[in-house]
Order: C-alpha cells, then structure tokens, then sequence
C-alpha cells in the first residue's frame, strides 16, 4: 500500500474530490452562472501564464535536434488521432459515444513538459530534448488541437462562429498575450513559481468542477456505468502500452541512440491534463465532464506506468555499464558536470533493454 501511495499523484485525488463534490453539490442558477464566469477568466489566466513561461528561446534553440522533435510532434498529433479515430469501432459494444469523443480528445491534446522531462531525468535520457519537445508540443497544441477537434469530433465540440471566436479569446489571445509580454514578467513568473503554481492547480479544480457541475445539471451522468470505466480503462492501458511500445521500437528503427528514444518514449507516450482541462471547457461547454473523464484516468495511468519504467530503465543502464554509478557521482561532482553530461552516448543495452522493464 505503501508503494501505491508513493506512485499515485496527490492532485488525483484533489481532482476526484472535486468532481465528487460537483455531483453531490452541482451549482445552480445564478451560482451556476457566477462559475461559469469565474472559469472563463480561471481558462484566460491559464494560458496567459502557459505561454508567459515558454521560453521561445529554448524552443528556438533545440531546433538543431528536429528529428527528435518531429518524431515526438508525430506520435502526439499523428499516432495517437489514428488511434483514437479507430476506437470508433468499439462503439456502442464496448465505450458509448460520449466516452468514446473524451477518448479521442484525449489523443489530441498535446505532450506533458514537467513529467516528461522528471521520467527523462531518472531514466538518464537526453533531458534537454525532453525539454524542447515538450515545448514544442505545447506550442503546436495550442493552435493544433482545437483545430483537430472541431475536424475530427465536429458536432460534440463548439464549430459555430460564436465557438470559434470564444476559442480564440479565452486559449489564442491570452497565451499569445503571455508570449508577448514574457519579457517583462518571465522573471516575476520564475521568482514566484510555487505561489503560480497553486494558482495553475486551483484554476484547473475550479474548471473541473464547472465541467462536472454541469453534467451533472444535463443528465450526462446516467450514461456511465461501472461497466462502461472498466471498459474504458481497458482500452487506455493497452493505448498507453501500443504508444510506448512504439515510440521506444520506433526510435530504435530510426536510428536514435538510447537517451534520445528515452526522451521519445516519455514525451510522445504522454498527455498533458493541464492543458487539456481548459480546452474541454472551452470546446465542449456542459458535456467537458464526460469529455475528460477519460483524460483524467489516462494522466494517473501514466503517472504510474511512467515512474516505474523511468526507475527499470535507470537500473538496467547501471546494470549494462559497469561503474556508471561512480562516473554519475564523479560528473555531478565536477564544476563543469551536469545531469545532461552524456546524454547522447551509444546504446549498450541491446535489442531486449525495453521488453526486460515490462
């Protein structure tokens, strides 16, 4: 129990108590009306500080690296929609339509940052790829994925002119707004991360439980039965297991040396909830709740398959070189080491390094 505990994240469970508390407590008339409006601003100062944070210059910088980038923006925006679009053929036997839209969504929103880059970094991978990849996925997820959604979800999601132009002042505006005026406020932002980090958190609990509120008023929820999670946790963990079976394989038969399909397996396997909660409730207004319920239990999925793969191929890498642990101790020792020192050296671990983590 102990280990579990370790392994699952402690905002789950804030998530899953607010979504508990809008089914038992959903908001109604002027209440209601009052959230919405208070989500409206939480989505805008969102993605007003995701895109103050990016660093374009980092982005910039990594594009000397744009095989692994392409490789990652792929498995994100390519892979993923192929696999999402051919969960249609398990409707209605197996998900009903609403989970299986909230599936397809989550294919669709783009990669992690921040646990891309922590599992990078315990797997001993190229960890400044991890970075610029999952920038770049961020960028692109901005634009792409409400475009992707209104192409490949149509009537589930907003397509009216009114949609459009609210996607463009509560996602667009704002972020690019933070990309402006990064220069001004980047340092305040980066002296204050932990404060802005609460505000992040609280602004996504604050949308979800408008998301789930609202279900709750539209009757959704008598269309999920115990039978019908089970079904869908199913078909995430064997998405979760063809997406990092492919990228590592994937990477392999590219070419890519080992720390780089680390950072290939970590950032093109995952899904961001924090830019895909905001984009539901912009998208898919009173039906978000069963939209990213499958979203929700993709990021813990994730979280945990991640952090235990990260942890076996770390152990396996000591295994296949002998004193690596001491030549890590000696690098970060150094004045000029660094956790990125040698990221980009040859595989040693052999055709089977993955298969023997699973």
């Amino acid at each position: 129990m102990r280990r579990l505990a370790r392994l699952l994240d402690p905002y789950i469970a804030l998530l899953l108590c607010t979504v508990l508390i809008a089914v038992l407590l959903p908001a109604r008339g002027g209440v209601a009306h009052g959230f919405d409006r208070a989500t409206g601003f939480a989505v805008g100062l969102i993605f007003f500080l995701y895109g103050a944070r990016l660093s374009t210059r980092e982005a910039v910088d990594g594009l000397r690296h744009w095989r692994l980038h392409l490789a990652v923006v792929a498995c994100t925006f390519a892979v993923f929609p192929v696999l999402g679009l051919a969960s249609r053929a398990l409707v209605p036997y197996v998900l009903t339509p609403p989970l299986q839209s909230g599936l397809l969504f989550l294919c669709l929103v783009p990669s992690t940052i921040q646990s891309s880059i922590a599992f990078t970094s315990i797997a001993r991978g190229n960890v400044p790829a991890a970075i610029c990849a999952g920038t770049y996925s961020s960028l692109l997820g901005v634009f792409a994925t409400p475009l992707l959604v209104a192409w490949l979800i149509g009537g589930d999601a907003a397509l009216s002119a009114d949609g459009l132009l609210g996607i463009g002042g509560q996602l667009l505006a704002p972020f690019l707004a933070g990309q402006l005026l990064r220069r001004w406020i980047g340092g305040f932002l980066a002296r204050h991360k932990r404060v802005l980090g609460y505000v992040d958190r609280g602004s996504v609990l604050l949308v979800v439980y408008t998301a789930f509120s609202e279900g709750v008023e539209q009757g959704i929820w008598g269309q999920v039965t115990p039978g019908r999670l089970l079904a869908l946790l199913g078909v995430e963990v064997l998405l979760l297991a063809a997406m990092l079976t492919l990228t590592w394989y994937g990477g392999r038969r590219l070419g890519f040396v080992r720390a780089d399909r680390i950072a290939i397996t970590f950032a093109g396997s995952k899904k961001s909830l924090a830019a895909g909660l905001p984009m539901a409730s912009v998208l898919f207004g009173a039906r978000a709740g069963l939209a990213v319920l499958p979203l929700m239990l993709f990021h813990q999925m994730q979280l945990i398959v991640c952090a235990y793969l990260a942890r076996r191929l770390a152990a396996q890498r000591a295994q296949d070189e002998p004193g690596a642990v001491q030549a890590a101790g000696a690098r970060a020792a150094a004045p000029a080491g660094g956790p990125e020192a040698g990221a980009h050296a040859q595989d040693a671990g052999g055709e089977g390094d993955f298969a023997r983590t699973r």
